[in-house]
């Protein structure tokens, strides 16, 4: 380190991933080793990380490739790199408190959001083998975490709260984001967005309002005032699947959905189609379907020739670029992007927060954020659950 902000302690404390499994393989320990900054990089001292689905997906092994019960962590680039033990933990947000040699000692004390992206080159445009902190190295579940400097964006003190801003993290919002972009989003068209509630439907919604584009909301109708706050031109409801298609319709006066974003998969996914292909007379533009999750189920059936006569483009998306992760950082810092924060947790109450995420009730809405215990009282304890 050629630089601190203050003492460093040696040892920290860290939720540590020991194996796939349960919430069992999660332990909370306090003498972990602190990290220490390299070439290029800065330590930080977490402050809020926000929790996403990928790390629960992560930690059972969800992400089949090859066969539905296969038991894998995402391994995009060739040989697994989710090693154990792991820190997770994707979307930080913290302080600079010591740099690494080639960076300017400038930096300490800067508060920053990372770009969770394990980039495999320097290219802004394109990135085929994605891969992320908290998974292909250690991630925010800790006191103390070491990035590269250049993706640690400095956020200045705004009317953000850090658990705010964790809320906004990269994980949901450049997933989002890279969504929109692979299918051409533009303004003017009708976006049917799935999964609204969630992080990555909450983004969705507002980038859809920036670029021009009209958000459809699916959801539970009681989401429905801050989802149409957020900016969604109507929630529809899952229902009666017999109906879907014409609910749909009868929110965009008949006229056919443009692009779906789609974070649900399963049997949806051709009723999704459906609702792009009603009227292919009004279209002026191909039938487009990016798909980023597949909570409703990882096994879809659809009829290829309805897929290639209506010409259906459909797009896999998995985390996004460098270009699109600095854009979002500007609409942040800008204020055009709103955090929409469910709760805090403490990072030694993991566990229950991972149970909450997963038996969410009706009253879920956006994102959990977990906070280093030591952190707790400023950053956590004002966004506590009243009843975790």
């Amino acid at each position: 380190m050629v630089g601190t902000a203050s003492q460093v302690p040696k040892t920290m404390s860290a939720m540590l991933l020991t194996g796939h499994g349960g919430v069992e393989k999660l332990q909370y320990r306090q003498d972990v080793l602190t990290p220490k900054p390299g070439l290029g990089q800065v330590l930080v001292q977490v402050t809020a990380t926000a929790k996403n689905n990928t790390d629960r997906k992560a930690r059972e092994g969800l992400y089949p490739t090859k066969g539905k019960e296969e038991v894998t962590s995402f391994a995009m680039g060739g040989s697994p790199t989710l090693t154990f033990p792991r820190i997770q933990g994707a979307d930080i947000v913290g302080r600079v408190v010591a740099v690494g040699d080639g960076v300017e000692t400038s930096r300490i004390g800067e508060r920053g959001l990372l770009d969770f992206n394990i980039y495999a080159d320097e290219r802004r445009d394109i990135n085929l083998t994605p891969d992320y902190y908290g998974h292909g190295a250690d991630g925010g579940y800790a006191d103390y975490v070491v990035v590269p400097a250049d993706q640690f964006h400095h956020v200045p003190n705004t009317e953000l709260q850090d658990a705010e801003l964790a809320a906004m993290g990269m994980c949901s919002y450049q997933t989002a984001y890279h969504m929109m972009t692979s299918a051409n989003v533009s303004a003017g068209e009708r976006v049917l967005v799935t999964g609204a509630s969630g992080g990555v439907g909450t983004a969705l919604i507002q980038l859809c309002r920036i670029v021009g584009a009209i958000p459809y909301a699916v959801s539970q109708l009681d989401k429905a005032d801050v989802l149409l706050t957020l900016g969604a031109e109507a929630v529809i409801d899952r229902g009666d699947l017999s109906t879907f298609v014409e609910r749909v319709m009868a929110e965009t006066n008949g006229k056919p959905i443009d692009a779906v974003m789609d974070l649900v998969g399963g049997q949806m996914t051709d009723l999704f189609i459906d609702t792009m292909i009603v009227d292919m007379q009004g279209r002026s533009s191909y039938p487009r379907l990016s798909i980023a999750g597949a909570s409703g189920g990882n096994l879809s059936e659809m009829m290829w020739t309805r897929i290639y006569l209506y010409q259906v483009q459909i797009f896999g998306v998995s985390h996004g670029t460098r270009e699109e992760a600095q854009q979002l950082i500007e609409w942040i810092r800008s204020g055009a992007l709103k955090p929409v924060l469910h709760a805090a947790f403490k990072l030694s109450d993991l566990h229950n927060a991972e149970r909450y995420f997963v038996n969410r009730g009706s009253n879920y809405l956006g994102k959990i954020v977990i906070v280093p215990d030591a952190q707790w009282e400023t950053h956590g304890e004002p966004f506590a659950l009243t009843s975790a």
